[in-house]
C-alpha cells in the first residue's frame, strides 16, 4: 500500500517526537514519564512495534494488566495509519480478544495493519505476541478527521504541525 507524503518508508522508525517536542501522549511520547514510549516501524505493508512490560504494567503479579494491553493496541493501530498512510485518526470502537496472558519481563512484538481503507472510516487488525504465541487479536475501526473535524476534537490543543496529518 502506497502512502502520502508523511508515510513511512520500510524500515524507518518512528515515535511521537514526530509531533514535536514535549509529545504528552502516553503511549508514544518519548518523553512521557510514566507512558510506554512506544517506537514504531514499517515493514511492508504492516506498522510493528516492540515492548517489553515491567512491573510498573502489572495487574495480578506477573502479568500485564489488560488496559494497558488495549491500550497498547489501540496505539498500533493509530499508527498504522500515521505510518501507512501519512494521516492521523481517532479510535472509534475496537473488538479485541486476549487469547492468553501478556508476561511481565518478556519482549512483545505487536503487528498492525489495513484491514478495510476508507476516505472517512478504516479498520485496522491488530496482533500482539509473545515468545512466538499470540496473546491478543484485535479490530479498530479509526475515523479519520479533515482539519476543522481535527480543530473541534483538539480545540485549544490544535497546532499547525497537525495540518498534514489531517485528511
Amino acid at each position: 500500500m502506497s502512502g502520502g507524503a508523511g508515510a513511512m518508508l520500510d524500515g524507518e522508525e518512528r515515535d511521537g517526537g514526530l509531533f514535536g517536542p514535549g509529545q504528552p501522549c502516553f503511549g508514544c511520547g518519548p518523553d512521557h514519564p510514566h507512558g510506554l514510549r512506544l517506537r514504531f516501524s514499517r515493514s511492508g505493508d504492516e506498522i510493528v512495534t516492540r515492548f517489553t512490560p515491567d512491573e510498573q504494567h502489572q495487574g495480578p503479579p506477573g502479568l500485564m494488566h489488560g488496559g494497558l494491553v488495549m491500550t497498547l493496541a489501540d496505539e498500533l493501530a493509530v499508527w498504522v495509519l500515521i505510518g501507512l498512510q501519512g494521516k492521523f485518526a481517532f479510535t472509534s470502537s475496537f473488538e479485541g480478544r486476549l487469547a492468553r496472558p501478556v508476561r511481565i519481563g518478556q519482549p512483545l512484538e505487536a503487528r498492525g495493519r489495513l484491514l478495510k481503507p476508507g476516505r472517512r472510516v478504516v479498520d485496522v487488525g491488530v496482533t500482539l505476541r509473545q515468545e512466538g504465541q499470540e496473546c491478543y487479536s484485535g479490530t479498530f475501526r479509526l475515523v479519520l478527521l479533515d482539519e476543522s473535524g481535527a480543530r473541534r476534537l483538539l480545540g485549544d490543543a490544535f497546532e499547525e504541525k497537525w495540518l498534514p496529518f489531517c485528511r
